[in-house]
């Protein structure tokens, strides 16, 4: 099981941008799927997770500029991100929680390498 992340760039400041994370590989279920990003010199931070039946969660800092969304026929979760602004610049990663390979093995979390977005002024 691999998970993909795609959708990074270069973007001024106040445009939006979507990124996408297609999980590849054969599994049984995920329990969610969530983005996390993590700045220059920062930690790695929560910034949105969405589970299976589609209930979202966003860290109180990310209400309002980003939208966490999950197509579960493509195993794909996005992120749409508007009015970007420069401190938003960060590596984008995402992840899946508990993901089950086969039906009564326990889930494991997987990351994917992460796209960088940089956000000019």
């Amino acid at each position: 099981v691999q998970l993909q992340a795609s959708g990074g760039g270069l973007v001024q400041a106040r445009e939006s941008l979507r990124l996408s994370c297609a999980v590849s590989g054969s599994f049984f279920s995920i329990s969610a799927l969530g983005w996390h990003r993590q700045a220059p010199g920062k930690q790695r931070e929560l910034i949105a997770r969405i589970t299976e039946g589609g209930s979202t969660n966003y860290a109180d800092s990310m209400k309002g500029r980003f939208t966490i969304s999950r197509d579960n026929a493509k195993a794909t979760v996005y992120l749409q991100m508007n009015s970007l602004k420069v401190e938003d610049t960060a590596v984008y990663y995402c992840n899946a929680e508990k993901l089950v390979i086969r039906p009564h093995l326990r889930g494991n979390d997987y990351w994917g390498q992460g796209t960088l977005v940089t956000v000019s002024s």
